[in-house]
């Protein structure tokens, strides 16, 4: 793209069609709905209070069952704008944490999720794709996919953790 003048220009256009404003309250709502989900029929875990609106990059919030919590990391439910996509990533609640977690990860070898190539400058630990160019028409059947394969990815994560203590 251009200028950061051209790219307001195109901002603008956008804006005055007024689809991108909908479509991101929607979106807003959904991953609010969606954590409130998670709060409401979870109570096993500690969901995060706020929910990570981002930059029109990714908007996220965290969860973490005390298992995880104890250990200083927490599962983030993700949406990624540009990729268009809901993923699930292992994340720690500082470098250090995440830095110790990532080596015992690389060096067990277990590759049933994607492992970051690096921690510098990494959100996550491991990254797992929950929805592909997600379906809105049904916002139920979308939130049972999230939920379902996040519930896995949690269960994966946890026992592997306890069978690998760090």
């Amino acid at each position: 793209m251009g200028s950061f003048h051209e790219a307001m220009h195109e901002y603008h256009q956008q804006l005055e069609k007024g689809a991108i404003q909908k479509a991101y309250l929607g979106l807003m709502q959904y991953m609010q709905g969606l954590r409130t989900h998670f709060q409401q029929k979870h109570p096993e875990f500690v969901v995060s209070g706020s929910l990570y609106f981002g930059y029109m990059d990714m908007t996220y919030f965290a969860i973490a069952p005390q298992a995880l919590k104890q250990q200083g990391l927490k599962i983030a439910i993700v949406f990624l704008h540009e990729a268009f996509r809901f993923e699930v990533w292992l994340a720690g609640n500082n470098k250090q944490i995440q830095s110790k977690n990532w080596k015992l990860l690389k060096e067990s070898g277990w590759e049933h999720y994607r492992l970051v190539p690096t921690t510098q400058g990494a959100d996550s630990i491991l990254e797992h794709v929950l929805v592909e160019q997600p379906d809105f028409r049904d916002l139920d059947a979308l939130t049972t996919r999230i939920e379902d394969a996040t519930l896995q990815f949690t269960e994966d994560v946890v026992g592997f953790l306890a069978q690998h203590p760090g």
